[in-house]
């Protein structure tokens, strides 16, 4: 019985969520062949599984920007440095964290050592961020009302030197994609704003299956040089939030800054309106702590790069050619069903190597949907099917006929478990909060020798003044991550100061 036991409690990945959470995140990145740290420091390599689930999200993303009526362009990578110097609070916001190249060329010393050789004549800032580069096109393109709103989207890489790099959620370069639109009026581009909001809430609850939490960020958490930031955030299984994408309404300060005007209805010149917005790679590491077991990644369908593997079981070599046939034949058939209106993603695997290492490859992946074909399914016309979403040594038989006809049911109930599953445990780890002893005493680990996960998201009124959300910050490292934008939330009092608060707000850790 104890060898049993011992058998039964074993997982793919060690240490488990909640022995090690951060060194759990790092072991599924390794095992699911995500990404690697690169030999430049803060960097890292997407490998094909980690991109292919970047291609998914960047493919269906950019379909729900382009029915908004977004376009995609693209600017250059280097800022000349006078450009950010124009607007004050966006250059502080983003200083510490800018690459800058400052010589151009190499070439070698008497040692035959290489070094930069012609200093530039102005420094130009590896792009943190494009408002200010964007700005100076749209400067030259915006001379009327009659040619607003200016819609863009570009994907691009950009830089933030990082002093703690983790992969996915914090690295030096990362790919993403930036939006930044003008607009005629205030009314309009706070529509925009609000707009890509809904756009991406609608994206991750229904794609990657994460529940979300919207709303307004905090003076001190807001983009630098923003009016109003807007944000959603998910809840990872060690109970932090991790913001999952932000949208900003910029007012005219980037259009002053950068000399954005046009002759409006009445004939005089006018600042335009602008906002910017953006999703980033770290939704991918979101995927992985929302969803991810002790055995890998767990994957929501809609973005995994392959739906479907079907592992040929050849134990015997007469037989191999006869699998193999039927293994591509229910390919073959799978790919011509559809899901989401898309061809199923199908692969077989034929890699010489044993069916167990193949399956837990493929465990560890995530992949959402698992087929094995053996010698004595040829006879039965069944198969074995392990779903991603279920303990991992459940199986179901099913013949090839009904599982043609699932396929794309099986798909769509994976990833409706997979989003109620995440809710379930957001919801659990969601507590409304009413008293300053009961929210320090929520925050604070209650063994400090093995500090165990605590926390979550707090609901608990607040009188709206940064001294107190400073002095919260210092204290437990909590801050603010959402002032939800409805009004549900009845007016109160602080529950630091006993102020008047006119709304309860989120509180959180986060990454």
């Amino acid at each position: 019985m104890a060898k049993s036991a011992e058998i039964s409690t074993k997982t793919a990945i060690t240490p488990r969520r909640n022995e090690d959470f951060p060194e759990w995140y790092q072991q599924v990145i390794r095992a699911a062949e995500l990404a690697e740290p690169s030999d430049v420091r803060g960097c890292m390599v997407i490998r094909p599984w980690g991109y292919g689930i970047w291609e998914n999200m960047q493919r269906q993303l950019d379909a729900m920007f382009r029915a908004t009526g977004h376009r995609n362009a693209y600017f250059p990578l280097f800022i000349p440095l006078s450009y950010f110097a124009k607007e004050a609070e966006h250059v502080e916001g983003f200083a510490k964290e800018c690459a800058v190249v400052t010589h151009s060329r190499l070439e070698a010393d008497a040692d035959g050592k290489l070094g930069p050789a012609s200093a530039l004549t102005e420094p130009l800032v590896v792009r943190p961020t494009s408002e200010t580069i964007i700005g100076a096109s749209y400067a030259k393109w915006v001379q009327s009302y009659r040619d607003l709103p200016i819609l863009i989207n570009q994907w691009a890489n950009v830089v933030r030197w990082e002093m703690r790099p983790r992969l996915f959620l914090r690295t030096t370069e990362f790919l993403w994609q930036e939006g930044h639109t003008v607009h005629e009026t205030e009314l309009e581009a706070r529509a925009e704003a609000r707009l890509i909001l809904d756009v991406y809430e609608r994206f991750v609850r229904d794609h990657l299956a994460v529940p979300v939490l919207t709303g307004a960020k905090s003076e001190s958490e807001r983009f630098p040089g923003a009016v109003q930031t807007l944000t959603l955030e998910a809840m990872a299984q060690d109970r932090k939030a991790i913001q999952a994408g932000t949208s900003h309404f910029l007012g005219q300060n980037f259009s002053r800054a950068s000399g954005i005007q046009f002759q409006n209805r009445e004939g005089q010149q006018e600042f335009g309106w602008t906002t910017s917005w953006g999703m980033t790679t770290r939704l991918v590491g979101t995927i992985v702590m929302t969803h991810g077991d002790d055995d890998g990644l767990v994957l929501p369908p809609r973005i995994a790069p392959t739906q479907i593997v079907i592992l040929p079981i050849t134990p015997k070599e007469e037989t191999r050619a006869a699998v193999m046939e039927s293994c591509d034949k229910l390919a073959k058939e799978l790919r011509e069903t559809r899901y989401v209106d898309l061809a199923i993603e199908v692969e077989v695997d034929r890699r010489d190597l044993g069916g167990g290492i193949k399956n837990w490859e493929w465990i560890k992946k995530g992949v959402p949907l698992r087929i094995e074909i053996g010698p004595r399914d040829l006879a039965s016309g069944n198969v074995m099917v392990s779903r991603r979403d279920q303990p991992v040594k459940s199986k179901e038989l099913i013949s090839t006929r009904e599982l043609r006809s699932r396929a794309s049911e099986i798909l769509a109930s994976i990833q409706q478990n997979l989003f109620e599953r995440a809710k379930e445990f957001r919801d659990e780890h969601t507590r409304v909060i009413n008293s300053k002893t009961e929210f320090y005493d929520f925050f604070t680990p209650k063994n400090a020798a093995k500090p165990e996960i605590h926390g979550g998201f707090a609901l608990a009124h607040w009188n709206g003044l940064g001294e107190v959300e400073a002095q919260i910050k210092n204290d437990l490292k909590v801050t603010i991550r959402v002032i939800p934008l409805d009004d549900s939330s009845e007016p109160g009092s602080c529950i630091f100061t006993g102020e008047p608060s006119r709304r309860r707000v989120i509180w959180a850790k986060s990454y």
